[in-house]
């Protein structure tokens, strides 16, 4: 893990001196609540109405806006060359792996520490119980960055990979999206936590799987 945090140290201080993908990712979550908040403003006042929206608004902003990470997580390291010296490194390739998931995924909590107050700011809504809330994404988002990470590295020396990668992404992220818009129109819908466990359960069980899968296959996916 000690590998895998220098990696992820060195694609953060790398993206926090330039803030160039950050940037490019809050200004789309910002575009995407701005365009949601104008098509749905006649409904503004309506509470419930909103509440059945939610979820659906709230996680194509996450999963869009991570896909832009997640496309340039190892596109960046293959333009600057860096990827060979990577490749090179006297260390396990599953601390790449990590090194990648732990940037990418920092990035994305990040935004997503911006989607949800602006949301609620457009929206003029009120979350009663974040704690949960809190809980749903961070599983699904673990989930989406295990995966995305894999078929990042899977799809970077293709010359179609910006197209390649959300085409390959989104059938096996399937579970993920619909676990966890279902836990989150719950939440919302003011249900207890005990009637989100099935979905919880299911994104454990996911992040588990992928993880494993991930860490088993990365060494032959990253070679070329």
């Amino acid at each position: 893990m000690k590998h895998a945090f220098y990696i992820a140290w060195k694609d953060l201080k790398s993206e926090f001196r330039t803030k160039q993908m950050l940037n490019s990712m809050i200004v789309f979550t910002l575009l995407v609540m701005i365009v949601f908040s104008f098509a749905f403003n006649e409904v503004l006042g309506d509470y419930e109405l909103i509440t059945l929206l939610a979820p659906g608004i709230l996680w194509i902003s996450f999963i869009f806006t991570g896909m832009l990470g997640l496309g340039r997580s190892f596109a960046g390291e293959r333009e600057e060359g860096c990827l060979e010296g990577l490749r090179l490194c006297p260390v396990e390739r599953t601390s790449l792996f990590m090194g990648k998931v732990i940037s990418s995924a920092v990035l994305i909590f990040m935004v997503e520490l911006v989607t949800v107050p602006l949301f609620i700011i457009l929206f003029n809504y009120t979350i009663d119980n974040l704690p949960s809330l809190t809980l749903v994404i961070l599983l699904g988002t673990l989930g989406f960055v295990f995966v995305g990470t894999l078929l990042s590295a899977l799809t970077v020396n293709t010359r179609t990979r910006e197209i390649l990668l959300p085409v390959i992404i989104f059938p096996v992220i399937t579970p993920v999206i619909l676990s966890s818009v279902t836990a989150t129109s719950r939440i919302l819908g003011g249900d207890d936590f005990a009637s989100i466990i099935g979905e919880l359960q299911v994104l454990i069980a996911y992040d588990i799987i992928f993880f494993i899968a991930a860490q088993l296959v990365f060494e032959y996916v990253i070679e070329e």
